[in-house]
């Protein structure tokens, strides 16, 4: 067993199973829509954002809506006039699948983040978040906690997105459950233990990081 999957099982045996993407309805749109409204921000946020949907988040309705009325309703989640705009695009893009998640699921994911990454507004992260828990792709979801674990436990890897990605994809089975699993594990024991000024006493993986009581 690698290192990477020994923290894997560590954090499992902490934390357990953890269903990820937290959605209303379990829509692949919803995850997109999340995926794009959650930059730069504290995910209550972007609930409350997609609640003021009123249970009606469709791509038709955000594509019939005017920029004004969608920054509006966005509105708790923060940038609200650029996230329109990104909403607005990334929509578009779907629209090209006909709103159909078993379309996008026809194409590869080599093909898919490389039109996304097309899309305004969404970078890497969000890329690879839209595939993951909206299509079901195994594909690796870096983030500032991935790379805060990375720097700290330490992982010896450049602190770059791809190459983190790379690292966890080439050290863990292809499956999707298990990057799904492992990302959320390592949220929220970021959370929990591993935050900017870290709360070592109690951390699942306190033993083998080099860097604890920083």
């Amino acid at each position: 067993m690698n290192e990477l999957q020994k923290i894997y099982q560590t954090l499992l045996t902490r934390y357990g199973d953890l269903d990820w993407w937290p959605t209303v309805t379990g829509s692949p749109y919803e995850i997109i829509v999340g995926a794009v409204l959650t930059q730069n921000t504290a995910w209550h946020n972007v609930e409350k954002a997609i609640s003021n949907f009123k249970n009606n988040l469709t791509p038709q309705i955000v594509s019939s809506m005017n920029m004004t009325e969608l920054a509006e309703i966005i509105r708790p989640a923060g940038f609200f006039n650029q996230k329109a705009v990104y909403l607005k695009e990334i929509t578009k893009w779907y629209a090209g699948y006909n709103f159909d998640a078993a379309a996008v699921r026809r194409d590869s994911p080599e093909e898919l983040r490389a039109g996304l990454l097309k899309v305004k507004g969404v970078g890497k992260e969000t890329a690879d978040s839209i595939l993951l828990y909206a299509f079901g792709f195994p594909t690796f979801v870096t983030d500032a906690y991935t790379v805060r674990l990375c720097e700290r436990y330490p992982i010896n890897v450049e602190k770059n997105y791809d190459m983190i990605k790379a690292c966890f994809e080439e050290a863990l089975p292809k499956s999707e459950k298990v990057y799904n699993n492992y990302h959320a594990l390592i949220v929220i024991n970021g959370k929990n233990h591993c935050r900017k000024k870290p709360v070592c006493n109690g951390c699942p993986l306190f033993s083998g990081c080099k860097r604890k009581n920083i």
